[in-house]
């Protein structure tokens, strides 16, 4: 493909192909292929249960593919400031759909998270965190070079308003990833030890907040650390699945936990992985995701930008500790947490979102001469 372009060529595409991180693209299109083959032989089960037919979900999460590609390569032809644009617009929005939610959203599972628009159901948290990264990050950034704005200030009040709104779905694990990714932001952007201090007793103080009041937070933490006390019966199936498929796996379509696990297509899609392909397969799953979050960390070292070193780091974390909670999750390292696995598991607002997320990545990271001032 590399032939298609000249290196003279000045057309849109021509600069982009020249200009994009090609090896993050790549890694990006081999996890949305493992994606759909794992929607292909993961949902099939839980499609029968549901009514939907035997390829229902995978028809779904097939249809969304091509949308969420050319939303990837779409915001990655944008530039910086475009960038910038486009997610405070995209924040506003999503804002009034977060407060939407609440008062027209039905109830799934004690939770209020999604809304239907035109037939299609869409949950704006997970919209949310991509757009407030980069709005955050501008924010710092302009406080930090106009002496009378107070940027941490303000990203800050609008971080309280976000988690509130999470907080009121309630959706825990989501506020916590946007708490965790906004003060890695502050504290890249110069915030002192004895604040970041102070911000980490505030989240832990949190968590326990939450254990005390959320009966399902509760649960899924007593289980962890002590299997005996609630219903470990997900977790003991996925750990089963990594068992039987030992190191090259069962085969595509040959699994059997995907009958027995509720959402093996979308928060457990890791053990199906782990069962139908072996955990030969699941490392290198693993190192996909690792490759793609170390080599925008490593483009973003040559940044002067620090609007541009704030948001694409505050992108990649997001994407590398999503993916961290999922399969940590899975493997009953870390307390269950209903995250999807990005680009693996089934949800059509979770691929969409980190399309967007990572389509502004490989913009924020291409190759340019100027960005047009420290800011953008």
């Amino acid at each position: 493909m590399s032939l298609a372009f000249d290196r003279t060529d000045t057309s849109l595409l021509g600069r982009w192909w020249w200009s994009v991180d090609r090896w993050a693209l790549f890694a990006l299109v081999l996890l949305v292929a493992v994606g759909a083959i794992l929607s292909l032989t993961a949902s099939p089960a839980v499609s029968m249960r549901l009514g939907l037919g035997t390829f229902g979900l995978a028809k779904r999460h097939l249809v969304m593919l091509p949308l969420a590609a050319a939303l990837l390569l779409g915001v990655s032809l944008a530039s910086p400031l475009w960038v910038r644009r486009f997610s405070v617009f995209g924040l506003l929005g999503t804002l009034v759909l977060l407060v939407a939610v609440l008062f027209l959203g039905p109830e799934i599972k004690g939770a209020t998270r999604w809304i239907s628009i035109a037939g299609f159901s869409l949950q704006p948290s997970e919209f949310v965190k991509p757009f407030f990264a980069v709005v955050a990050a501008w924010l710092l950034a302009l406080g930090r070079y106009e002496e009378n704005f107070p940027g941490k200030l303000v990203a800050g009040l609008l971080w309280l308003l976000i988690s509130a709104l999470l907080l009121l779905q309630p959706d825990l694990g989501q506020t916590v990833l946007v708490a965790g990714v906004f003060g890695l932001q502050l504290f890249l952007a110069g915030l002192p030890w004895i604040l970041v201090a102070a911000l980490a007793a505030v989240a832990l103080s949190g968590v326990v907040g939450a254990y005390m009041t959320l009966p399902h937070v509760a649960q899924r933490i007593d289980a962890f650390f002590d299997p005996t006390s609630g219903d470990g019966y997900q977790i003991g199936r996925s750990m089963e699945a990594f068992m039987n498929g030992g190191l090259w796996g069962r085969g595509p379509g040959e699994g059997t936990v995907k009958a027995y696990l509720p959402d093996a297509h979308s928060d457990f899609v890791f053990a199906v992985a782990g069962e139908e392909l072996g955990i030969i397969a699941c490392l290198i799953i693993a190192c996909l995701f690792a490759f793609v979050v170390l080599r925008g960390f490593t483009r973003l070292l040559r940044e002067e930008s620090l609007f541009v070193v704030l948001a694409g780091t505050g992108l990649l974390a997001q994407f590398g500790f999503q993916a961290l909670v999922n399969m940590g999750s899975t493997l009953h390292l870390l307390p269950t947490k209903g995250m999807t696995l990005p680009f693996l598991s089934y949800g059509g607002s979770s691929l969409l979102a980190l399309a967007m997320g990572m389509g502004m990545v490989l913009a924020l990271t291409r190759r340019r001469h100027s960005v047009g001032g420290p800011m953008l």
